[in-house]
């Protein structure tokens, strides 16, 4: 009997001046564990006259996660943050009650040929901590748990598994992973996962039960404990999940919430332009035209 319950195929989604494929939500799976959004980012080659720029916008009710491979994106917020992300750093703003930020490639690299790939997550926080302060943190590439284990590289780069901890500050029971291969070989790794799970193939080829499955899938697994796959030579796979949360999350916009009337209220703070300002940034995303349901 397959352990695997869904399949889901990456979709191209635009995010302005930046087409993006998009894993989460899906109709059939609005969320894994906490997970409640994933933007596979690239990978982009930009010449010397394109530029990511997404302007400042709001969030409420989510912990955002960037984490690239390669390239750079300038991160700068209404909390007064003003870091640059580079590939293996993670990036982990908590939006709570509200929280404006923008990202954009650095005035360094504006003018110069430059590449972009990466993963943009929210993680949807428990009920308790939605009207919470916003805050922010960030923990560079040397600081994230990583070690060899039988031809495979694992980092933890959030949350908890294998007796790890990494050092992001997460707001409950979740793990992110990544594991890349050197050679072809079996991973077992279903007694250190817990709640729900699902596995996203970057690169390479993944084997589980006699189907072979490629980049760009995200495999969304019945039973986490049960997680046991067969990835090829040189292939890289995220595995992310956790323990999801009693109440149904909504999501509007950049908005979550577990709250209907607390998105709309966020829509129109937001249109009346009531969130807090970006220092240094008076750029604007208009709030889009479709109906809240």
């Amino acid at each position: 009997m397959s352990n695997i319950s869904l399949i889901i195929e990456e979709r191209a989604a635009d995010i302005g001046n930046f087409m993006v494929g998009r894993l989460l939500p899906f109709k059939q799976k609005r969320a894994v564990g906490p997970f409640v959004f994933i933007d596979h980012m690239g990978p982009a080659a930009l010449n010397d006259h394109e530029n990511l720029d997404v302007p400042p916008h709001p969030h409420i009710g989510l912990s955002t996660l960037t984490y690239l491979f390669e390239g750079s994106i300038m991160h700068k917020d209404s909390i007064g943050s003003e870091v640059e992300i580079k590939p293996g750093a993670v990036n982990w703003m908590t939006a709570g009650k509200g929280v404006v930020h923008s990202e954009r490639t650095p005035e360094y690299l504006r003018n110069s040929d430059k590449h972009l790939h990466g993963l943009q997550i929210w993680v949807a926080l428990p009920k308790s901590l939605e009207n919470s302060d916003p805050s922010f943190t960030h923990i560079d590439a040397d600081k994230i748990p990583q070690w060899n284990e039988d031809g495979l590289e694992i980092k933890l780069i959030a949350g908890k598994a294998f007796g790890k901890e990494s050092p992001v500050p997460v707001h409950s029971n979740l793990y992110f992973i990544e594991i890349k291969s050197s050679k072809a070989q079996k991973v077992n790794i279903g007694k250190d996962l817990f709640g729900e799970s699902a596995l996203y193939i970057l690169e390479g080829n993944v084997k589980s039960e006699g189907n072979q499955y490629n980049p760009k899938q995200i495999l969304i697994a019945k039973d986490s404990s049960l997680c046991q796959f067969e990835m090829d030579k040189n292939s890289t796979v995220y595995i992310f999940g956790g323990e999801p949360f009693p109440e149904e999350r909504y999501i509007n916009w950049n908005f979550v919430s577990s709250d209907k009337e607390v998105l709309r209220q966020a829509r129109q703070d937001w249109i009346d332009k009531k969130f807090p300002k970006v220092p240094g940034d008076d750029g604007y995303v208009p709030y889009p035209t479709f109906k809240l349901k």
